[in-house]
């Protein structure tokens, strides 16, 4: 009976965070979902470009062509000699987590981009043509499926650009040839040194804010946010706590994992929670 307790209320909770956080039960467009950067904006000028190599172009996220709101994409067989003008626009804590179109996961403080038709991965240079920043990405997914929209960069790639709080900016994107970059294989052979490799492994790209969290419900019952907590704690191997909120009228009890240092352990917490139906965590800063 208590298992059948536990079940019962492992399924309410999961009904509840999908109504709480608007998660839609199948993929959607990005550009139709609100998106923002963190409740607490993050300092990331200082956060370096990544350096490019010549990366083998896979099948993941390179199907050709594709059709997304009626519209009929064909991925580019190669990158040389693309140039292009437009507006960039950016995306944040919506995605934050997930995985990009070429099956990675997307990190808001990474240097990276969606594009509709450059092979994934490949890099490019974008320049906001009205305060003349330019930065490198790399560009591992699709998008942004919005008329008059070229590229949407991370947050990270945005703020270095300037054009965090308006949104979109004017740009020139242009692709870096892959044969003049030296092979992905040659640079990691290169890096013969164990602690070189450690460091690269806790690059800025791969932390996170001291504040992040995964919040996995709010719940007006201190008893159902604790059984929930336990469950959760019994799946994943990081904090998690209940903690209160008052929001005006009543107060809520948070369940959170964390705090979350990594982007590696936030992935593999959310997927953890998720693989065991007990919900879908949202990022949240506190």
């Amino acid at each position: 009976m208590l298992k059948n307790n536990k079940r019962l209320a492992a399924a309410a909770a999961a009904l509840f965070l999908a109504a709480c956080s608007g998660q839609p039960s199948k993929p959607v467009i990005r550009d139709e979902v609100k998106d923002s950067g963190p409740a607490v904006p993050v300092d990331m000028q200082a956060t370096p470009d990544p350096t490019p190599v010549r990366e083998p172009i896979g099948k993941a996220g390179n199907k050709s062509p594709y059709t997304v709101n009626g519209v009929k994409y064909t991925v580019r067989k190669g990158v040389k000699g693309y140039r292009e003008e437009g507006h960039a626009s950016w995306y944040g804590t919506k995605f934050h987590g997930r995985r990009t179109a070429n099956g990675e996961i997307y990190n808001m403080y990474a240097m990276s981009a969606a594009h509709k038709t450059l092979p994934l991965p490949s890099y490019a240079k974008v320049t906001n043509l009205d305060n003349g920043r330019s930065v490198v990405v790399r560009v591992n997914d699709r998008g942004p499926f919005v008329s008059g929209r070229i590229i949407d960069l991370s947050y990270t790639a945005a703020q270095k650009l300037g054009y965090i709080d308006k949104g979109v900016a004017r740009v020139e994107v242009v692709a870096l040839d892959p044969e003049s970059l030296p092979p992905a294989t040659q640079t990691l052979v290169a890096q013969k040194d164990v602690s070189a490799r450690e460091a690269l492994a806790e690059d800025a790209s791969f932390k996170l804010p001291s504040n992040t969290f995964l919040q996995v419900g709010a719940f007006s019952d201190p008893s159902q946010a604790d059984l929930v907590r336990g469950q959760i704690a019994s799946v994943v191997d990081y904090p998690v706590s209940v903690s209160p909120v008052f929001n005006g009228t009543k107060t809520l009890y948070r369940v959170r994992i964390g705090p979350l240092a990594q982007q590696r352990a936030l992935v593999a917490a959310r997927e953890t929670v998720e693989q065991n139906r007990l919900g879908t965590p949202m990022v949240v800063y506190d």
